[in-house]
């Protein structure tokens, strides 16, 4: 399960980063102010992209941005506060643990986020 927070209130989903996307040190990736409600945005991190989603309620999630079947951009799918889908063949992903609801998909990564100061920070 990924950890995801915003400064001050930590959501309902909070916990460690899946093994093998936790990093000794937070990056900032981009700005609150470049990320409306209800929106998702895919984010430069080194050699990988991230996906950003802030809820409705102004809770953030963090995936990889690229989907694994085709190499769809996730940041552009529908979500909700416990998944996101890819907006080219539909396929699902949890924010909790990157699993595809449909089997022989694969899996994305996820990743602990906040807002911190009104920065966007990931531990990836």
């Amino acid at each position: 399960m990924t950890g995801v927070e915003r400064r001050g209130q930590e959501s309902a989903r909070s916990g460690s980063a899946r093994s093998g996307s936790v990093s000794a040190e937070p990056v900032e990736i981009g700005e609150m102010a470049d990320l409306a409600l209800g929106e998702g945005r895919a984010f430069v991190l080194g050699d990988k992209q991230v996906a950003v989603f802030q809820m409705t309620d102004g809770t953030l999630r963090a995936t990889s941005a690229v989907c694994p079947h085709k190499g769809g951009p996730l940041a552009d799918g529908q979500f909700d506060l416990g998944a996101v889908v890819c907006p080219l063949h539909q396929y699902e992903f949890s924010f909790a643990d990157g699993g595809c609801t449909t089997a022989g998909i694969g899996t994305v990564e996820v990743y602990r986020v906040e807002d911190r100061d009104g920065r966007i920070v990931v531990w990836a």
